[in-house]
Parts: C-alpha cells; sequence; structure tokens
C-alpha cells in the first residue's frame, strides 16, 4: 500500500532513530564494510559523507587547492567534476597509500548525454522510442567516463515534466509516465552494465526525486505541491522502475513535497524508496541542498540542516561541507544519534565495494584505455544513429522532404543555427568539444559535394533584434533553388536555471523566416532547442518543419542523411507541443472532466482565444512514407481479474518508401471508482517496413498495466470495460475494447 504522505507527524524521529539501527545486509562485503567502520573516528566517517567541487586547470579538472590534504586526511570520500586517467590514478594513490585506512575515492561527474562523444539531449533521445538504442549511448557514455577515471554519474534524470517553461525538461523524457519509466530503466542499464564490478561500468544516479518537474510556475528550485494520487501515478513510476534496474544512487530533488523539502525528508526516502522499495544504494544531496534546507526555512543553522538531512537518510553532502564540519558536535552533544551516521558510511563503503576499488582502486585510470576508447568511430557513428531516430518530421506537406539532391543546383542554407558548433551540442556536455561537431552546413557541404552549390547566411542572430543579416539571407534565398531554416533556441536557453515565460522562436527568427519565405522559394525549417516550442507561423506557412533539439557530435551528419533521404525520420515527440504558452500545462494524458470541450456549448472545458488542442500531439511524428493501423484485436474479449491480455494490431507501409514507424499502445478505463485519463500510453515498438509490407505487432498487457490506485490508495484490477487505442500518436489511432469480470 502507498506510502500516506500528508497525514501524520511527517518528521518523527522517534522511528528515524530506530531505522538508521537497523543491522547491516548479511555477506562478505558486509562483514568488510562492518570491519571497516570499526576502525573509523567520527571524523574519518564523516569525510566519507562528505563530497567536494573539482576546479578547472590549464592541464584539466583537479581537486580544489587543500584537496590532497584532505585526502591524505581522511576527510573527504569523493570529488565532483575531477577526471583524468593520470591524475585520477594520482589522487586515488594519496588516498589508498597516504591516508590512515587506505579508503579509496569516488570520482563523480554529470555525464549526461555523452562524456567526449557527446549523443542528442536527453529529451531527444526519448523521441527516438527506441531502449536499444538509448541504452547503447548510455554504454559508450560509460565506457569514455570510467576510462577517464570517473566512477559516478549524476544521471539519468527521470523526472517528469508538463511545463515547457521548465529549463530540465531537456534532460528528461518528458510527459509520461510509462515512457519516463522504460528510459529511466534503460539509461540505469546502461552506465552500469551487467556487472558493476567491471571498470567500465559506472553507478547511476536516478534523480531528482521526486516531482522537481512540477515547479509552480515552471520556475527552477520553486515549490511543488500536489496531490497524493498525481505524486504516486505520475512523478513516481520512473524512480521505481530505476530502482527495479538496480540503479545504486538516487539524488534527492531542491523542492519540497506536502511542506517538507526532500532533503529532509524522511517518509518518502527511508520509508517509500528504501522501506517499501527495497533501495539499498547511496543518497547524494544535489549541489548546496543540505545547506539550502536554510532559506527553506526547516532548518536555524548549517548543524541543524545537517542533522535533518542525515536523519532523512541523505548520504552524502555535494559541495557545502556541513557534515563534515558541523554535525562532528552535534553527534558529540547528543543532538544526532551517530547510527544515523553509521548508516550512511555503510552505505557509501558498500557503494565502493559494489565497483570493485576496494579490489583494485586504478582500475578506471588507465591511460591506454582512455586514449583508445575516446571519440571512436564506432562511438560516433552510434551517436549519428542515435540523432536520425531522434529527428521528429512535425509537417511535410507536398512531400518537401526529403530533399533531391539530383534537382537541386542551388541550396540556401539559412539561420543562426547552420554552422554553429557548440550549439550542436545542447547543455551538460561533459568533456565534449566543439571541435568534434559536424555542423549543418558542414554536414550537407560533405553529402552535396561539387553538385551542389550551397550558399549560407546566418540571417540573424538567436536572440536579439539585429535584422542587419536579413539582405544576405535574402540574397541567398533568391539565387538557390530551395532553402533550408536553421532556426531555434540557443543551449544555454534550456536546462538548470534556463526557464522561459515564452515558447516562441526567439529573437527576430521569425521574422526572418517570413521574409525569405515571401521569397517564394521552396522552404524547409529545421528547428533546435531542449523544449517544445509554440510556432504557429511556421506550421501554417512552411511546407515541412522537423524539430532536431540538439543532435550532438555528429549533428550534421545525421541531418543530411536525413534532409536528403538516406534515411527516413521515424521519430515521435515525447512531450506535447502547445499552440501557445497559455496552454500550459498541456499533456495527452489529462482527465476528462465532467464537461470535456466542445465547439458548439459554451461551458465546456476550454478557451476563447485559441483552440484547446495542441499544435503537434504527444506521439506525433511523420515519415518519408504512410502507415496504416487496422485489424486491432484483443485475444479474449472478456477476461477475469488477473489475467493478463494480448492485443494485436497489423501496420502496413502503404507509401513508397521504406520507413520506421513507432506503433503506440493506449488504454483507458472507461469507468472506474476515481477518475482516470483520457488515455495512457502502456507500450510502443518501432518497427521498419518496407513499401507495402504489413506486420502484426503484438503487446502484452499484464495485471498491473490495468491497476488503478482506488480511493484509499490501494492498487486494484477493478472490473469494467478498457478502451484499446493504437496507432502512430496519441491523436490518431483505432480501438478495440475488453471487459474485466470478477472472479
Amino acid at each position: 500500500m502507498p506510502l500516506k504522505l500528508f497525514f501524520g507527524a511527517l518528521l518523527a524521529f522517534s522511528s528515524a532513530l530506530a531505522g538508521a539501527r537497523q543491522p547491516a545486509p548479511a555477506g562478505a562485503e558486509a562483514a568488510a564494510v562492518e570491519a571497516l567502520l570499526a576502525r573509523m573516528t567520527l571524523e574519518e566517517k564523516l569525510g566519507q559523507l562528505t563530497q567536494y567541487r573539482g576546479r578547472g586547470s590549464d592541464t584539466g579538472p583537479r581537486v580544489p587547492e587543500g584537496g590532497e590534504a584532505q585526502i591524505r586526511g581522511g576527510q573527504v570520500g569523493s570529488f565532483l567534476g575531477v577526471y583524468g586517467a593520470d591524475y585520477s590514478r594520482q589522487m586515488q594513490q594519496v588516498a589508498v597509500e597516504e591516508s590512515r585506512l587506505g579508503i579509496p575515492l569516488l570520482f563523480a561527474h554529470d555525464v549526461i548525454h555523452g562524456f567526449r562523444t557527446t549523443f542528442p539531449v536527453p529529451l531527444a533521445e526519448a523521441a527516438s522510442f527506441d531502449l536499444e538504442a538509448v541504452e547503447n549511448a548510455a554504454r559508450i557514455a560509460a565506457v569514455e567516463a570510467t576510462a577517464h577515471g570517473l566512477h559516478w554519474t549524476f544521471a539519468p534524470m527521470v523526472d517528469l515534466a508538463r511545463d515547457p517553461r521548465w529549463g530540465r525538461i531537456v534532460e528528461g523524457a518528458g510527459e509520461d509516465p510509462h515512457l519516463g519509466a522504460t528510459m529511466a530503466a534503460a539509461r540505469v542499464r546502461g552506465f552500469q552494465g551487467a556487472d558493476l564490478a567491471a571498470a567500465d561500468t559506472m553507478l547511476a544516479t536516478a534523480k531528482h526525486f521526486v516531482a522537481y518537474g512540477a515547479a509552480e510556475g515552471g520556475r527552477d528550485y520553486n515549490t511543488v505541491d500536489m496531490s497524493e494520487r498525481t505524486l504516486h501515478e505520475t512523478y513516481l513510476p520512473p524512480f521505481r522502475a530505476a530502482v527495479e534496474a538496480g540503479v545504486q544512487s538516487i539524488m534527492p530533488a531542491f523542492n519540497e513535497v506536502a511542506g517538507v523539502p526532500m532533503h529532509a525528508h524522511r517518509p518518502l526516502i527511508e520509508d517509500l524508496l528504501r522501506g517499501e522499495w527495497g533501495f539499498d544504494g547511496v543518497l547524494v544531496s544535489d549541489y548546496n541542498a543540505i545547506q539550502e534546507l536554510m532559506p527553506h526555512g526547516v532548518a536555524a543553522t548549517r548543524a541543524d540542516a545537517g542533522i535533518l538531512g542525515l536523519e532523512a537518510g541523505v548520504d552524502v553532502d555535494m559541495v557545502s561541507g556541513i557534515y563534515l564540519e558541523d554535525v562532528a558536535a552535534a553527534v558529540r552533544d547528543g543532538r544526532l544519534d551517530e547510527a544515523f551516521v553509521d548508516a550512511s558510511v555503510r552505505r557509501v563503503l558498500r557503494a565502493k565495494h559494489r565497483l570493485g576499488l576496494f579490489d583494485d582502486p586504478y582500475r578506471y585510470s588507465d591511460p591506454a584505455r582512455e586514449k583508445a576508447v575516446t571519440l571512436t568511430e564506432e562511438h560516433r557513428g552510434a551517436a549519428r544513429d542515435l540523432a536520425r531516430k531522434s529527428f521528429v518530421l512535425l509537417k511535410n506537406e507536398d512531400d518537401a522532404l526529403p530533399l533531391s539532391a539530383g534537382a537541386l543546383r542551388t541550396l540556401a542554407v539559412v539561420g543562426p543555427l547552420a554552422d554553429d558548433r557548440r550549439e550542436m551540442l545542447g547543455n551538460w556536455v561533459a568533456a565534449g568539444r566543439p571541435e568534434d561537431v559536424v555542423t549543418p552546413l558542414a554536414g550537407l557541404r560533405e553529402a552535396l559535394g561539387s553538385d551542389v552549390r550551397i550558399l549560407h547566411a546566418r540571417g540573424a542572430d538567436i536572440d536579439g533584434d539585429d535584422t542587419s543579416g536579413f539582405a544576405e539571407a535574402l540574397e541567398a534565398a533568391r539565387r538557390a533553388d530551395a532553402v533550408v531554416l536553421f532556426l531555434g533556441e540557443s543551449q544555454e536557453m534550456s536546462a538548470e536555471a534556463n526557464n522561459r515565460t515564452t515558447l516562441d522562436l526567439p529573437g527576430v527568427q521569425e521574422q526572418l523566416a517570413r521574409a525569405v519565405h515571401a521569397t517564394g522559394k521552396p522552404v524547409v525549417a529545421v528547428l533546435f532547442g531542449g523544449r517544445p516550442l509554440s510556432v504557429n507561423w511556421l506550421h501554417e506557412n512552411v511546407p515541412a518543419i522537423m524539430m532536431a533539439w540538439f543532435p550532438g557530435t555528429e549533428a550534421g551528419h545525421a541531418l543530411a542523411d536525413v534532409l536528403l533521404g538516406g534515411h527516413a525520420p521515424g521519430g515521435k515527440l515525447p512531450v506535447t507541443f502547445p499552440r501557445n504558452v497559455g496552454q500550459v500545462p498541456i499533456h495527452y494524458n489529462h482527465k476528462n472532466t465532467g464537461r470535456p470541450p466542445d465547439a458548439d456549448d459554451k461551458y465546456t472545458a476550454k478557451y476563447l482565444d485559441v483552440h484547446w488542442s495542441p499544435l503537434y500531439p504527444f506521439g506525433h511524428g511523420l515519415g518519408y512514407t504512410s502507415f496504416r493501423y487496422d485489424a486491432l484485436r484483443v485475444d479474449a474479449p472478456r477476461i477475469r481479474r488477473g489475467d493478463a491480455v494480448e492485443v494485436e494490431v497489423r501496420v502496413t507501409n502503404t507509401g513508397r518508401r521504406a520507413g520506421e514507424e513507432v506503433v503506440q499502445l493506449y488504454l483507458r478505463d472507461d469507468v472506474a471508482s476515481v477518475t482516470r485519463p483520457v488515455k495512457e500510453l502502456r507500450g510502443f515498438q518501432r518497427v521498419a517496413l518496407q513499401p507495402g509490407e504489413s506486420r502484426r505487432v503484438r503487446f502484452r498487457l499484464e495485471p498491473e498495466a490495468l491497476a488503478v490506485l482506488d480511493a484509499g490508495m490501494r492498487p486494484v484490477v477493478e472490473p469494467g470495460t478498457f478502451t484499446v487505442f493504437a496507432g502512430g500518436s496519441s491523436a490518431d489511432t483505432v480501438e478495440t475494447s475488453f471487459e474485466v469480470v470478477t472472479d
């Protein structure tokens, strides 16, 4: 039964203390941990729970000033942003050979969508709906990162987000719990591999626990307030999936839930995450978040903040230094039971054992491997493939795409994002370098060679009101047979603290598009960004629009592959695109309400000034061919509670080109004891079909896929009818139904 969050004493530390004194797990690992723990002073214990940030230098990331002395004194257990095979070996040697207990260090970094080889941003990866490719991207990131001395990544971000104003929507998998859960598990498997003790695997961190993506107003770090039902049905499932996939680390969120900041939220951390779900890994604070319990208003002093964090079960204090500097006195004067400290130290030492660092502390610091596995052709090829799969063709009127190279003599490549290496990488690029990037302009030039003349004009900046470049852009357009516009956001407009109150194209980019369109030349628009954009004018006027997100190192090659027809786009939207920001929050799996929208009835749930529907719905994405769905059926029209149901649909490529289609399965509980969404994603498969080819795609709905949390928050399968939908988007489906009967 799910935890009752909003009743009772949320910070009942008497029960907390009992939880902290639970015995360590049995086995050789536990025995080794206990033996080491028994030898540690209080300060050495708190040192293991302390993480400091590295510093930049001309020779690469280094520990902070005085860091080596802290290592020798047992005052630090891990570093953030410090890597390099040679340097990490040097620091590990100080820890193992020059400190009293010889406990190895952990080196951590934000390896979000690649290390040196940069893959598409996570929201783009989710648009591929290809779990195998996403897992492989995380695997490659781990291979490269661990070769550079890293043991721990603060990824994947599994926060569900329905508000595109929030900058960090770019780091997750979008708006749907099922897609978010499957992507979370795939990324955990990729980072951690099949054997965590292997030298090319690293601790994955599911973040930010929990509901961070529901920040009020789309403002990062802001308050979150929601019902217990929404928390359990929508925001917790991706974290549960990460735990079930074996994730070894979790990071609490900056926000509060039900009036309690997550870094002090024992009911959700200890009772739910560790108690109900059985998570036995490390809880690492977000950046300086233990200290931020003070401005939250639940701690008066640094020591108070440290006590709250440890009693809640947050094991590692990132950056603030509170655990090391302020908690020892609280233990000695009886304000904090040392059992809480011991419980956290056990988990940190256990993580180091599971990585094999006590067996070989230098296994992650091999300069030969660092050189051999970084930015290889194989890795670049995987990045190119995933970028192609992530592109979403939003519109393609009269088959404007793909471009016909044989019919082109001159192509105008226009826009501020056509030839910008840094922007292609997106935010959170770890060790990614602009010089590694193939830009769209470079990719098209390479693909077209000397057969097609390319005229390039930037036209405008990404932001700002300067139109002085329009003249050059218009001249290029007039001289060309066709124009490709590369428009969108800067990478600095997405990710942490990069929130926007408008979803329109920044600056004068729409004006540039209007001017180019007025030349009368065929125009194609390629959009870059880390969030949904409201591009109504483009939708109404430009024949073809493709969302390319931030594609990564191989951006230009992948775009040339798709724009010129060597590969067909097959991505689907993992998040709804609104018509304007006034529709936010908008998501496909909404409730019907007692007065669903009706164009003929004023007193229904709609707007006066714009249609209630999105510009592009969740799951939308076109290809260079067309697909027909029919023959949807279930294996039994009536099933008993507790039974699974098999669903089959026939998909046919009805066009003249080969293509890949993401077949999506949705479900609705038609009448339940509590209100249900109009439909919920329950499965998807990416299939490749030749022209005229048909395939029967099968899904299996297990009983838990039919369950609802009833009024008492108990998961139950209720008798009644269920509608099944299958199609190429959440808004374009065929349907059938079946009935669940009592035993």
